[in-house]
């Protein structure tokens, strides 16, 4: 069988060499349409000519689709001698595939024909159709959507005519604008439009399974037209105009030059640099008057302008947005509401030194652009200006007044000018004062401060804070002012530290006078306990070891002890605890073993923190040598009592052997259920109680049956019987 596939692929490659022709031109493929819709059938024929007739019978043709091999499905000889082989594919699922026609001889496969087929969907008609008119590149550009993909070779193209009505009818041709592949925008140059003129534009797809339009647009370029944006410029400032208001911009435009004779409207933006705000239109901005006063913005602050501009009165385009102008607004003076607090030390009878401290409060948005502060003080006496005391920029300044002064003058300032003058009076300590005060640490960054309101109701207080001794840096005690008389406490949030010990003031402020301050001293968070007491041995046994520790005094800041645990372990590993509430001192351990070694440690709790004491490794007593010959005593005691019962129960255990004449005669006699029991009562009259081991129990004998006394319990008859059972007993045992 291996010769002759051999000799078939020998003689299929001679007869192919020495045919004239080769076998591709033995037959070739025709299909019912090179292009289908997907998802269709297709048929195709493979003609095979008489040009193959030399190849014999043993041969056969069959399809291939791409990999696939396919069976003949029709064959059949035409009239003209050839033959026609025909498949049909039910469903095309590719849209590119490629189908052969093979030649099957002897072992070998033969191309003799290929067809590429082709699967897609018609067109579906181009949509969302928009035309401009660039005055810039004199053309107008129209774009469109394609639509989905028909994957097939689909080609666009931009139809358009003149026409002088509304697009009923065609006046002039336009030529056809057709589109780089892949793009779906086309534009039609300046020659062949007129500017005021109506036309109507269309899109045609085509591919080859069918032909779709798009919605047609009828317009004149001129409606349609988008212009270039303007320039914006910084409008700059003259000496006969005024500069510009705090929050208010002054800015210019250019229009693009090639639309200066086309009347338009224009559209301005704005936004703050900094930040996330949106942007903010102003419309309706005449193009013919190229400057614009913005305000209504924040003062001192950096915004970004953009324009667009478009025809007016007719239609067209809006331009796209300028490229970005970059301006600030101007400042203009503070408006804070200053709120004040002192503090005074005599240095002599005339001179009394102030520490004045304030806080700046925004009244409106944005408006605490502040570059320092100004303290002035004018006697009563003189008239003019008010000399200053402190010229800061900080929100303290302590300077000297004489001893009759009675109020300063503060003001904040930058660039635009001052604020409202802050008179701060200096009252005397006149009010009620405040009722119990209070705190609680609510977390380890903060302090929450109450007090009990007095009567009458107080205008406000003013909370004071810091460190307690003050700390080495001279930080100022923070303060702060509270505005509503009716509170009852504030929560202390800014400079707490945790584990720190603050002092804190709370003074009740009154029309025209104030209240004396109270202070309370108050921890943050308190710590835990910086270590535990130190454990001692008192006492130690053989079996047990009495433990002692002295706690620590209380420290100021750390939370109390509220228990103990004792733990203890021994050389197996063998770990035991016990808690002991805070007022335990002492302790002891039992169930130790003797001569063992034991490793205690103590640990003291509180609510925040525990701490390890010193731990402690001890050693149980040994026993002595004479405790040791008691007890070794007492062991063999126990061990020859124990043996000695055991013999005992042994030896009167009743193993008695029925077999044996003297015992029968025995047995009779002592058991109360026996005629020669009954007999010898009746005979001999009432005796005292006799009973042996065995089944049946009778009251119990004084002595065990087996001792010595036993035959004197018993009539004379019956003690010789005893004696020989007694033998006859020891023999079976």
């Amino acid at each position: 069988m291996v010769g002759l596939g051999a000799w078939s692929l020998v003689g299929a490659a001679l007869i192919i060499l020495l045919l004239p022709r080769s076998l591709e031109q033995c037959g070739h493929i025709l299909l019912s349409a090179p292009t289908v819709r997907l998802g269709d059938q297709v048929t195709a024929s493979c003609i095979i000519t008489q040009n193959c007739s030399h190849l014999g019978t043993e041969w056969r043709i069959v399809w291939k689709l791409e990999p696939e091999l396919h069976p003949r499905e029709r064959q059949r000889h035409l009239p003209n001698g050839t033959l026609q082989s025909t498949i049909t594919l039910p469903h095309v699922s590719h849209s590119r595939v490629l189908l052969s026609c093979c030649l099957h001889w002897g072992n070998s496969l033969q191309i003799l024909d290929q067809a590429e087929l082709q699967a897609g969907y018609p067109p579906t008609a181009p949509h969302n159709l928009s035309c401009l008119m660039n005055l810039t590149t004199s053309s107008l550009i129209c774009q469109w959507e394609p639509g989905p993909d028909t994957h097939l070779s689909t080609s666009f193209t931009l139809k358009s005519f003149k026409s002088q009505d509304k697009c009923q009818t065609q006046k002039d041709s336009i030529p056809d604008c057709v589109p780089e592949d892949g793009q779906s925008h086309c534009a039609i140059p300046r020659k062949h439009l007129q500017l005021y003129q109506n036309m109507s534009i269309w899109v045609q797809a085509r591919n080859a399974l069918g032909t779709s339009v798009s919605p047609k647009l009828c317009l004149a370029p001129m409606d349609v037209v988008k212009l270039e944006p303007p320039t914006l410029w910084a409008l700059e400032p003259s000496p006969a105009v005024a500069p510009p208001q705090p929050g208010c911009l002054r800015l210019r435009w250019e229009t693009w030059k090639p639309s200066l004779y086309i009347e338009q409207k224009c559209e301005l933006r704005h936004q703050p640099r900094l930040g996330e705000a949106g942007w903010d239109l102003v419309s309706g901005l005449p193009a013919r008057t190229p400057q614009y006063e913005l305000c209504g913005l924040l003062p001192s602050t950096a915004y970004t302008l953009q324009m667009r501009c478009t025809r007016w009165r007719l239609p067209g385009h809006w331009s796209e947005w300028s490229p970005s102008l970059e301006l600030t607004t101007a400042q203009r003076a503070p408006i804070v509401r200053l709120d004040t607090w002192w503090r005074q030390r005599q240095l002599d009878p005339q001179t009394v030194a102030v520490q004045l401290f304030w806080k700046p409060i925004a009244l409106e948005e944005d408006s605490r652009q502040i570059q320092g502060y100004l303290v002035s003080w004018r006697p009563s006496d003189q008239a003019g200006a008010e000399p200053i005391l402190c010229d800061t920029t900080e929100l303290n300044c302590t300077f000297q007044l004489p001893s009759e002064a009675r109020e300063v003058i503060l003001k904040a300032y930058n660039t635009a000018g001052t604020s409202h003058p802050t008179r701060v009076v200096f009252l005397e300590s006149r009010g009620p004062p405040l009722g119990r005060l209070h705190t609680t640490a609510r977390d380890p960054h903060s302090l929450w401060v109450g007090w009990e309101p007095p009567r009458p109701q107080p205008q406000g207080y003013v909370i004071e804070w810091g460190l307690s001794p003050p700390s080495p840096n001279g930080s100022p005690m923070t303060w702060r002012m509270e505005h509503n008389g009716s509170i009852a406490g504030t929560l202390l949030q800014e400079n707490i530290r945790p584990f720190q010990l603050y002092e804190i003031t709370v003074t009740p402020l009154y029309q025209d006078t104030k209240g004396p301050s109270q202070h309370i001293y108050a921890y943050s968070q308190e710590m835990a306990p910086s270590h535990g007491p130190e454990l001692h041995l008192r006492h130690i046994g053989k079996t047990w070891a009495q433990l002692e520790w002295v706690p620590e005094a209380p420290e100021l800041g750390k939370s109390p002890l509220t228990h103990y645990t004792i733990f203890w372990t021994n050389t197996q590993d063998q770990s035991f605890s016990t808690v002991l509430n805070a007022s335990t001192h002492s302790f002891v351990l039992h169930g130790l073993e003797p001569s063992s070694l034991y490793h205690v440690q103590l640990v003291a709790a509180s609510q925040a923190w525990t701490a390890n004491s010193t731990s402690l490794t001890l050693m149980t007593l040994t026993l002595e040598e004479s405790e040791l010959h008691i007890l070794l005593g007492l062991f063999g005691l126990l061990v020859l009592l124990i043996c000695l019962c055991g013999a005992a129960q042994f030896c009167c255990r009743p193993r008695i052997s029925f077999s044996c004449p003297a015992f029968r005669t025995l047995a009779c006699h002592l058991s109360p259920r026996s005629r020669c029991w009954r007999r010898k009562r009746r005979s001999h009259g009432p005796a005292s109680p006799v009973t042996a081991q065995g089944p049946v129990a009778s009251p119990p004998l004084s002595r065990p049956m087996c001792s010595r006394g036993t035959q004197e319990y018993l009539p004379l008859s019956l003690r010789p019987s005893l004696a020989t059972a007694t033998r006859c007993f020891m023999c079976r045992c």
